[in-house]
């Protein structure tokens, strides 16, 4: 059964988890299709807490970032989380977006356009 989905609307994925397989079979999978299939009109892809020390040690999960960056998805990370891992440097050389975050996502929280996921 296939539906038409109208690529309106702003989602947000929130990867927090140092889980390899959940960011390859549902983060990734999910973040990458809404963007490819136009699910959403804009797609972000928040990475914070252990997600960012997995990141940076892990070259496959380093190619999905790229892939999605490629076709659009707006990658971000959490500056304070990175600076607890120590990865600061390696997830701006990954083309992320490293700022401290939290103001940011309190109103992407309280804002009705945006869907937010977190995994």
């Amino acid at each position: 059964m296939s539906q038409e989905v109208k690529p309106d609307g702003q989602l947000c994925v929130m990867w927090t988890t140092s889980d390899r397989e959940v960011a390859l079979k549902m983060v990734f999978m999910y973040t990458l299709n809404s963007k490819l299939k136009e699910w959403w009109g804009r797609v972000r892809l928040i990475v914070w807490g252990p997600s960012a020390k997995l990141l940076t040690e892990d070259k496959e999960l380093q190619e999905h970032i790229a892939d999605m960056q490629a076709v659009g998805v707006e990658i971000h990370a959490c500056k304070r989380c990175a600076e607890l891992y120590g990865v600061v440097d390696e997830l701006a050389e990954l083309g992320i977006k490293v700022y401290y975050i939290g103001v940011e996502y309190t109103k992407l929280l309280k804002d009705h356009e945006w869907t937010i996921i977190t995994y």
